[in-house]
């Protein structure tokens, strides 16, 4: 078995019985938006923005996401490539629209950690392990329609 096949076994396992798995799928992404956010308004060293005024923790964040899917899979990762895109698209226009990006980021993040909970039924063992898994879930995602349609992962 493959990393792939046992990250997303062992996420699929504890995910059999969502209660609301409509809100769970809309859930990850917005947790995911909104650490990235979270970490995209974090002070950076002098050193990032001299090599470029669009380094910072949630750019780095999702380069190493990237990284990770394409040594995990490369159908997921190119599959992916999309979302982490529209990922940092949205940060960088947050950053730059006025309007309060921290404030907007953390509420995304307690939306859709809230949105998880509710998903999976309301105990806290499984969402600190949905937020200890947060990356892995859009991969799972991916891969669910993946499969539905026949594409190899």
């Amino acid at each position: 078995m493959t990393d792939i096949d046992n990250w997303l076994a062992r996420y699929e396992q504890t995910h059999q019985n969502l209660r609301n798995p409509v809100v769970y799928w809309a859930a990850i992404p917005m947790a995911v938006l909104g650490l990235t956010g979270a970490l995209w308004t974090l002070p950076v060293p002098i050193e990032f923005q001299e090599i470029s005024p669009l380094l910072n923790w949630g750019s780095a964040f999702l380069m190493v996401s990237a990284i990770y899917y394409f040594i995990i899979s490369l159908s997921l990762a190119i599959g992916l490539l999309p979302f982490l895109l529209g990922l940092a698209s949205i940060q960088m226009w947050m950053a730059t629209s006025g309007y309060p990006a921290t404030a907007i980021s953390i509420g995304l993040l307690v939306a859709g950690t809230v949105g998880l909970a509710l998903g999976r039924g309301g105990s806290l063992r499984p969402l600190i392990q949905d937020l200890q898994l947060l990356m892995i879930g859009p991969a799972w995602l991916l891969s669910v329609l993946f499969k539905r349609f026949g594409i190899p992962i």
